[in-house]
């Protein structure tokens, strides 16, 4: 059985995209034939689930029988990667619990495949939460992912205090996720299916659909930017897929 990996994809500052990277994480990882189980921190709603309800399961990351369920299981389960979506203002608590249960020590001596993806906002909040995270690092893959929503601009008016904070994390990449056209997105969201679905013109059941074919484009085309962003970091390597194809969204059927 292949090491079991596991993406935290979150940040401690609400409204910066995080569910919408998971749902492009799972997407990626299944056009690339990568099993994969995902647990959405958003307690009791959920909002991943509602997108990937097949996969992904609602739990209270500050619930210690909602803790067993992801990581006394992670080597007796099918799926060789479980992306962990969480919550605003749950970041740093949920890295200090993964410190406490010896998971970031499991991480440091290679048993397990750890990566975040801390997702940016605009605000000086997004470097104070930098420096937070680095003490949780050593041995994690760590991104710090530039998502564009609402056009937001990162720093650009005062790049040297960016710097120093992103520099204080040894080995972190930068991602850069572009902007969604706004319409596009907003369809996405009604017909509540994954990115793929709405390219593909399938309902939440693989049923026909009758989506836009101008929006399902702004969709195909923004996904096609976001995949080649996980292809530059070999998403599909970090994890240990062996059975990865090349990513493409999935086209007209």
């Amino acid at each position: 059985m292949a090491k079991p990996a596991v993406v935290v994809v979150g940040a401690d500052k609400g409204g910066v995209g995080k569910t919408t990277v998971s749902r492009t994480l799972l997407d990626y990882f299944s056009a690339n034939n990568v099993p994969t189980r995902a647990f959405d921190t958003e307690h009791p709603r959920g909002t991943l689930k509602r997108f990937h309800p097949e996969i992904t399961e609602i739990v209270d990351m500050n619930s210690t029988p909602d803790q067993m369920k992801i990581f006394d299981t992670l080597s007796a389960v099918a799926p060789s990667v479980t992306v962990i979506d969480v919550r605003a203002g749950l970041m740093s608590p949920t890295l200090a619990a993964l410190r406490d249960i010896g998971f970031l020590d499991a991480a440091r001596s290679g048993q397990i495949t750890f990566a975040v993806f801390h997702i940016l906002g605009s605000s000086i909040a997004s470097l104070d939460e930098i420096a937070e995270t680095a003490s949780y690092m050593i041995g994690a893959k760590y991104f710090l992912v530039k998502n564009f929503i609402n056009n937001t601009s990162f720093f650009e008016w005062d790049q040297s205090t960016y710097n120093s904070y992103f520099h204080r994390i040894k080995d972190a990449t930068e991602l850069t996720i572009p902007k969604l056209n706004e319409m596009a997105f907003e369809q996405v969201e009604v017909a509540s299916v994954p990115f793929l679905k709405f390219v593909a013109n399938k309902g939440p059941r693989d049923e026909a659909a009758n989506y836009s074919f101008v929006l399902r484009g702004y969709v195909r085309h923004w996904l096609a930017n976001v995949w080649s962003e996980y292809d530059r970091i070999k998403l599909t390597d970090i994890v240990g897929s062996t059975k990865a194809a090349p990513p493409r969204p999935a086209g007209e059927k």
